[in-house]
């Protein structure tokens, strides 16, 4: 049977690999006719008794929750407030799904959010929230606040919740300094994006359990001497679209040997940076890389010892296949994709 961590990691990688926003909200209605106490203006499936649909109906408003539902869907409306009371029936409700609304933070009033304590997946995409509320269920196992107006994430947020795998903070005003702290002691997280913000670092204190972080888009300099070397269970880094320099890479920082895929395109290298002869995947298009230093990927070649290299992209830069040393075929051995054009 396979570890529990492991089956999760795969469905972390169908869900945020190949798609970094979508999300499957779960089965639609297929037109059945509801439970009868459901809420008049949302449906609730007789196939699917524990789950309420009250998505894309132009709601204003959060309709009182009836007991016994387990799985809110009210995505894609208007609601611009969560008043006092609509979870007084469904204090244990394990999804709650508001993205693509207009809530602020300032509207979320006490006794809803903060009594749901059996809620394992809050979904708060793409409204109007300048922070996340609080205080969040302790067994919480995805945050998404993919595309909002935070410009804080208290330190304290995120406290004892062994649970969380995967946290979504894509898309908002967050700087390095706004999230110091906020995820230690998250003993179980596997997956942090905070892609599309105004960090100038990478985020500090992120726990050992990591296996992908996602920082593309930011304003990203240098990366900490031993960063990596903290984080032993990492496969997948992006960097993309920052301000990396040679400089701010020091020496060996990304040569760990769980890495599989680095994304450093769209920065300001000049030169390939070491990497593990482990990784698959490296991107490094539209730098300013002048030079092809094979040292940087395989050490040293043998029968048994090259790159495990898969895909190495060097478009955008200032280096042709022309620029390859005669000995990268012993190195490259695996690599089925190599771009420079």
């Amino acid at each position: 049977m396979f570890p529990l961590r492991f089956l999760l990691f795969g469905g972390l990688v169908s869900l945020c690999v190949c798609q970094y926003y979508d999300y499957d909200y779960g089965p639609a209605p297929q037109s059945v006719p509801s439970t009868p106490n459901c809420a008049q203006e949302c449906e609730c499936p007789i196939n699917f008794p524990t789950a309420m649909y009250c998505n894309d109906r132009n709601l204003k408003f959060v309709p009182i929750v009836p007991t016994g539902i387990k799985y809110l869907y009210l995505q894609n409306n208007l609601i611009e407030e969560i008043k006092s009371g609509v979870f007084d029936n469904v204090t244990d409700l394990r999804w709650l799904v508001l993205d693509n609304n207009n809530i602020t933070s300032d509207k979320i009033q006490a006794g809803t959010i903060d009594k749901l304590g059996s809620l394992e997946k809050l979904l708060f995409s793409n409204n109007k929230l300048s922070k996340p509320p609080s205080p969040l269920s302790k067994s919480l196992d995805e945050l998404k606040f993919i595309g909002n107006q935070l410009t804080s994430f208290p330190s304290g947020t995120l406290s004892s919740m062994e649970n969380l795998t995967s946290i979504h903070l894509a898309k908002n005003r967050l700087t390095s300094e706004s999230i110091a702290g906020a995820f230690k002691g998250l003993k179980s997280l596997m997956l942090l994006d905070v892609s599309e913000n105004k960090l100038k670092k990478l985020p500090s204190g992120v726990p050992p359990s990591l296996l992908m972080l996602y920082a593309d888009n930011n304003e990203i300099e240098s990366i900490p001497s031993g960063y990596l070397a903290k984080l032993p269970e990492l496969q997948y880094l992006r960097v993309s679209h920052n301000k990396l320099v040679d400089s701010g890479i020091p020496a060996g920082v990304f040569n760990v040997s769980s890495l599989l895929e680095l994304d450093l395109s769209f920065n300001r290298l000049q030169s390939i940076p070491e990497v593990n002869e482990g990784l698959e995947h490296l991107y490094l298009q539209v730098n300013q890389i002048n030079k092809f230093d094979l040292e940087s990927i395989c050490k040293f070649t043998s029968p048994v010892n090259y790159s495990k290299l898969k895909t190495l992209r060097l478009d955008g830069n200032n280096v042709t296949q022309s620029s390859m040393p005669v000995d990268s075929s012993n190195c490259l051995r695996q690599a089925s994709e190599i771009i420079f054009d």
